[in-house]
């Protein structure tokens, strides 16, 4: 069979190719964990977003699996129709306790929750405030809601207000990630929630990369920064520290009332399955029950940072595990990737579009199943390489 009318795509991946921008997928022959299997080798994993280091406890994959035998693989439609299950409302009731908020409601990914929300808050007539380092998924979400989006500087609260003081419009909506996830770094909070208030604007955080890793009981920057009750919309995920997959809105009651009504993600998608929803549910039980899962993972995201700070590379920024090695081209990146492969070390180099042009970077991450020798014989293998 011949499609012609795509015949446009091969020389488009040819010039991927040439510009070292082409992607490929790389299946793993094992399941999360510090050590994982690539092409029937075994190699040290350091990009993984399973910060707490959940996605294969016993606990949480037991309870999957009980689950899947109860409720079945799928849940079979969206929520509105007959996907709605009594274990999606104990997790988002534990979402709430966990977020200090009153109300929580599950969506069917991250990715939904960032594309869907913003629509359903504003449109046509309406402005968003968006920071210019935002998560795509919150690009996306902005472009969809129609309204008009003004970028922000990143972390640039000084512009964020001029642009909130020369706004007339309707309803205002600040966006921004509490972390972001390609540097490891921190909105200022604290201010925006301030210039928030001042201007009348909502305040929409994602806490994807902080929930489970920062604040006393792991509730994310909000909770770490005292914030909580002066956010309006808080989006968090269920795949990343919480080892399995969805994500979740928490705020109001009128707010998660409001978004099973309006929100386009989740009134039109299917539920998440039984056996996610179970697994998150035991992923809370772990967190709240194993307080020194975090310690480990806060130890050793200083031991790495110290490290790569001693090899030249800024890290004074970084709040969570996630550390930004930047080495610019992306021909550079790729081959230093390459040569850490060869010494057992996985590590993705993450290139345009993900980055901008010329930072072109190893996005080096730790989750607290590593141990302190695997950090320094990363280390020790990218001295040899850069």
């Amino acid at each position: 069979m011949t499609h012609k009318a795509l015949d446009w795509i091969p020389e488009e991946l040819d010039a991927l190719e040439a510009g070292a921008l082409r992607r490929r997928l790389e299946p793993m022959g094992t399941a999360q964990g510090p050590v994982v299997e690539l092409d029937g080798r075994k190699l040290v994993n350091l990009c993984s977003n399973d910060y707490l280091g959940l996605a294969a406890h016993p606990r949480v994959v037991r309870a999957a699996a009980e689950a899947a035998r109860r409720f079945g693989a799928g849940a079979g439609s969206a929520r509105l129709v007959v996907g709605d299950f009594q274990l999606h409302h104990e997790l988002e009731a534990r979402l709430a306790r966990m977020k200090g908020t009153p109300s929580a409601l599950l969506f069917s990914s991250g990715y939904h929750v960032n594309a869907g929300v913003p629509g359903a808050l504003v449109g046509a007539g309406d402005d968003i405030f968006s920071d210019e380092w935002n998560h795509a998924s919150i690009i996306d979400g902005c472009r969809l809601s129609r309204a008009e989006v003004k970028v922000y500087r990143h972390r640039d609260v000084g512009m964020l207000e001029e642009l909130l003081a020369g706004s007339r419009a309707r309803r205002k909506l600040v966006v921004t990630d509490a972390v972001f996830g390609m540097d490891g770094d921190a909105a200022p909070l604290r201010e925006i929630v301030t210039l928030s208030e001042r201007h009348g604007a909502m305040l929409y955080v994602d806490e994807a990369h902080s929930t489970g890793v920062l604040g006393a009981t792991g509730a994310g920057l909000a909770e770490a920064l005292g914030v909580t009750d002066r956010v309006d919309v808080m989006m968090g995920t269920l795949g990343k520290a919480l080892g399995s997959f969805g994500a979740f809105v928490a705020g109001t009651r009128p707010l998660t009332d409001w978004l099973v009504y309006r929100a386009r993600t989740f009134v039109f998608t299917t539920a998440l399955p039984p056996a996610s929803v179970a697994a998150a549910i035991a992923a809370l039980d772990v967190m709240e029950s194993e307080p020194p899962r975090r310690a480990r993972l806060d130890a050793l995201t200083i031991q790495m940072k110290a490290g790569l700070e001693k090899l030249g590379f800024p890290m004074k920024e970084v709040v969570v595990p996630i550390f930004p090695v930047i080495l610019g081209e992306e021909a550079r990146a790729l081959e230093v990737s390459r040569r850490l492969r060869e010494q057992g070390y996985h590590v993705k180099a993450i290139r345009p579009p993900t980055v901008p042009p010329g930072t072109s970077r190893l996005r080096v991450s730790l989750t607290a199943s590593h141990m302190p020798e695997q950090v320094e014989g990363f280390l020790a293998a990218l001295r040899g390489c850069v």
